[in-house]
């Protein structure tokens, strides 16, 4: 584990101090699940921007080859 300090605006601290008087958890591992489900969110926006991006770039492609497809004349 590794330590680090924190500093917190007084009303996040005053806020986390009630919460944790009604669930009963320390305070240390009230943190570090906090930044944990934060690291998981943020994960999925990285990914969410990442295939927006690779969606653009395909998306021109993906569009000329149904175009293609759609000039076809099938021969029953």
């Amino acid at each position: 584990m590794k330590t680090l300090s924190l500093k917190l605006d007084d009303s996040t601290f005053g806020e986390t101090e009630k919460i944790l008087e009604w669930i009963k958890q320390p305070r240390n591992r009230y943190i570090n699940e906090a930044i944990d489900y934060y690291n998981r969110v943020q994960k999925r926006l990285i990914l969410e921007k990442k295939l927006k991006k690779e969606s653009a770039l395909v998306r021109q492609n993906s569009m000329d080859v149904l175009k293609e497809f759609e000039e076809i004349d099938y021969v029953d």
